[in-house]
């Protein structure tokens, strides 16, 4: 048995073309863990959602896969890739770095980078879990799958 659960991470995004200037950024995932046990081994569940990277993509599919070793390796990393407005592909990559000492900050920040098609940084991000607005629905999220 595996597990499924939801989760919104909002902020900003400043691409590099264009320095200085913020965009609201914001991503909403579905996780999915098919075995618990394969889960445990390596981390990795899939994930699909939307991105919001304006201007380059207003609502645009995504998927990729999470790493959840928050004991181990003390990470949580994302990798999600969509298709922007302009009809190239994008990937958002990064990860929260778990540090036990400000807990619930490392657990509720994560930085990323945008890569366009050929792996270069075209953008970064600053995004955050609201846990006041988000948190009880991001546990009611949670289901056996």
């Amino acid at each position: 048995m595996g597990f499924s659960f939801a989760e919104t991470m909002s902020g900003t995004v400043e691409w590099d073309r264009d320095p200085g200037k913020q965009h609201p950024f914001s991503f909403e995932i579905s996780v999915h863990a098919g075995s618990t046990r394969d889960h445990m081994k390596t981390g990795v569940a899939e994930i699909r959602g939307v991105v919001h990277a304006p201007p380059v993509a207003a609502a645009a599919d995504a998927d990729g896969t999470i790493v959840i070793r928050p004991l181990g390796q003390r990470i949580i990393r994302y990798e999600l890739a969509f298709t922007g407005d302009d009809g190239r592909r994008y990937e958002v990559v990064g990860q929260k770095d778990i540090q036990y000492r400000r807990l619930l900050e490392t657990w509720t920040t994560l930085p990323l980078e945008i890569l366009d098609d050929e792996h270069r940084r075209v953008a970064t991000c600053l995004t955050r879990f609201d846990l006041r607005r988000q948190g009880l629905s991001f546990l009611k999220s949670f289901r056996p799958a």
